[in-house]
């Protein structure tokens, strides 16, 4: 198999879609693929549309999602007028006859202007708009057609295992699908059943009954089935250990690792799942190491939901000055009732980390879809002007890798540090090395001891503010004897005390302003970013966050091509460092930046601070991340047009 594989299963919110691609994706992974799922789903708990496409290669790493899919698995009646133009030739179509004469308008919950279409587009091929209509289809396109009687299959579980209750029996419809699909593709059923047995641990009767309904499906598709699928896979030989995760759970166990004791959280999509994971491993064993944290084998994080994310910042506040290293997690409405908090906490230095999710706006915007739109907005956010720190992580093992140092810069640098992910990146699932806490060092910055400040301060006021040449000042926590300082949203001088004084004024501000400077010279110029070089390219394509990975597929797929291009991935983009990327950028004759916003908002950024303008973009703003299909169209277009600026729209 050259291209990695890829399904996609779809089906109503709260039917299980959810468990079933996680079920297929483990699986693989346990059979040694290499895996990256995308999760889309509607902002309502029951009843809309949701999917989930898995890509799977045997011997190299899968880091986007595709707009045509081998195989679509579905068990309801709309998923099947949604998806089924993204069946590939050859490809394979599983449905329930049981829908046969459904028609377009049957969908409650589809969008009219969908149907609308899809009614244009039936009656231009002299087709019915039912399920009828889109087998006529893809009997045309040579597709494999997979009808999958579940009644039968559930008279057959029932009959082998003696359950009767058939609310029961129903609740096994995703697991079938998933059995009926991992039979077609040549996997045995045993990775199946240790997906089952690790999704539903502890409830080994489920598990049991899941297993038999596998083994069921697979001579359901034996006996059924006879045509020769031609999109088989085979496990690769030799397996390599890899972690199967989620973005958010990347972000939490990165925090954890990265010596975590408070996060503070108020519910808000897609942010909402770190913090939850958090609270289910709030005491976590790690290793025992003497380099790692001075010998500490465990982690213990205690996570607190507040009334609203006024008090999630506050809180977390609190707790970090109190010495605590302190977190919380939201997306873009919930960190717009931050902001003053924030900025409390700068003019404090207070060491504090936000996980910013950024999700479709302005206000509520598209709860549950991705965007790329709060950058402007993370590194200018609050009046006035005060230090922070702005990075991006472009995959999940960057994930695991920046929460720990953005709560290492927090403390070192004694600011706030924004942590930036996207949903795309926080929804999605892939596998990745095993993480390491090889090198991994927690650094708490400038903490005084008590024996300092008995030395040193016993008869003089502590000077929380000092000036400094880095801009850090010595750092005690409440409780701390002669350690006593003020703290107050106002201006302050050395030790707290408010002042006005215009002198004192332009002294705090400058020590503030110079951390960022510190940052710049202290960060390894490996963490603030990544560069891809390709010999003879004239052209840098320019971008952050999750667009990493759809650009990596893209590059190599042009690797031989006369479009070929070099790839700069900005990881830390505030402080940002002109002196590191002017040279790179003044490289190249043709400069074109990909983003999911408007705007295009990183290469604005860009020209701000170095004067070097990415004039050609293409963007994208529909809340769907970038395809790799799209992405090359719209980069062949652009290039061969010599276009400013081009939109891409794919996706449902």
């Amino acid at each position: 198999m050259e291209a990695p594989l890829s399904w996609l299963i779809g089906g109503p919110q709260g039917a299980g879609v959810d468990t079933a691609a996680n079920l297929f994706g483990r699986a693989c992974a346990s059979a040694g693929f290499y895996v990256f799922g995308k999760r889309e789903y509607y902002s309502n708990i029951m009843g809309k549309h949701s999917y989930f496409e898995i890509r799977i290669h045997a011997e190299k790493p899968v880091h986007a999602s595709t707009h045509y899919v081998h195989i679509l698995s579905t068990f309801d009646e709309e998923t099947p007028f949604k998806h089924f133009r993204e069946i590939v030739p050859r490809g394979a179509f599983f449905y329930d006859p049981a829908y046969l004469t459904a028609s377009v308008d049957v969908p409650p919950n589809m969008e009219r202007r969908l149907k609308e279409e899809l009614k244009q587009f039936f009656q231009e091929r002299n087709l019915p708009s039912t399920l009828e209509g889109v087998i006529e289809y893809l009997k045309e396109k040579d597709v494999f057609l997979y009808p999958i009687d579940f009644n039968v299959i559930f008279e057959e579980i029932s009959r082998k295992t003696g359950v009767t209750d058939y609310k029961r029996l129903r609740r096994m419809k995703n697991t079938i699908a998933v059995a009926a699909s991992m039979q077609l593709i040549g996997l045995k059923c045993a990775y199946l059943c240790d997906a089952v047995e690790h999704q539903f641990k502890g409830r080994q009767k489920i598990v049991d009954l899941n297993c038999q309904a596998v083994e069921i499906v697979y001579e359901y598709m034996e006996k059924n089935f006879t045509n020769s699928f031609p999109f088989k896979v085979k496990p690769p030989e030799h397996r390599t250990p890899r972690l199967y995760i989620m973005g958010t759970q990347a972000v939490a166990l990165g925090k954890i690792a990265g010596g975590l004791s408070v996060q503070t959280y108020y519910p808000i999509s897609p942010a909402t799942d770190e913090s939850v994971f958090l609270e289910q491993h709030e005491n976590i064993v790690l290793r025992e190491d003497p380099q790692y944290n001075e010998g500490r084998k465990e982690g213990n994080v205690v996570v607190v939901q507040t009334e609203d994310e006024i008090s999630a910042v506050t809180a977390a506040t609190g707790a970090a000055i109190a010495g605590a290293r302190a977190a919380t997690a939201t997306s873009g409405p919930g960190f717009c009732l931050m902001v003053e908090g924030l900025g409390w906490a700068g003019i404090n230095e207070v060491p504090l980390v936000v996980t910013l999710y950024q999700r479709g706006g302005p206000s509520t915007g598209l709860p549950t879809r991705t965007e790329q739109g709060d950058l402007w907005f993370a590194l200018f956010h609050g009046h006035g002007e005060y230090p922070r720190v702005v990075l991006a992580s472009g995959d999940h093992e960057e994930c695991f890798y920046d929460a720990i140092h953005a709560l290492n810069w927090a403390e070192q640098y004694q600011l706030p540090v924004i942590h930036l992910i996207d949903k795309y990146l926080a929804n999605s699932t892939s596998t990745i090395p095993l993480v390491t806490l090889n090198g991994v060092k927690l650094y708490r910055g400038a903490f005084v001891d008590q024996e300092i400040l008995d030395r040193e301060y016993h008869d003089r006021p502590f000077e929380r503010f000092a000036d400094s040449e880095t801009g850090i000042s010595p750092r005690s926590v409440p409780g701390q004897k002669y350690g006593i300082h003020w703290a107050t949203g106002d201006e302050h001088d050395t030790v707290g005390h408010i002042t006005e004084d215009p002198v004192v004024r332009m002294m705090q501000m400058e020590k503030r302003m110079r951390k960022l400077d510190t940052v710049l010279k202290e960060v390894p110029d490996d963490v603030k970013y990544n560069y891809w070089e390709t010999p003879g390219a004239d052209t840098l394509v320019v971008s952050w966050g999750s667009n990493k990975g759809v650009i990596l597929e893209l590059m190599e797929e042009f690797k031989e091509s006369d479009v070929r291009f070099s790839f700069l991935q900005i990881r830390l983009i505030w402080p940002f460092d002109s002196n590191l990327f002017v040279p790179i950028l003044k490289q190249y004759k043709r400069l074109v930046g990909v983003e999911l916003n408007f705007t295009g908002q990183l290469c604005e950024i860009i020209q701000m601070q170095t004067g070097v303008q990415v004039n050609q973009r293409i963007v994208k703003y529909t809340g769907r991340p970038f395809m790799i299909e799209e992405l090359k169209e719209g980069y062949i277009n652009l290039i061969q047009n010599n276009l400013k600026r081009v939109v891409v729209d794919y996706g449902i």
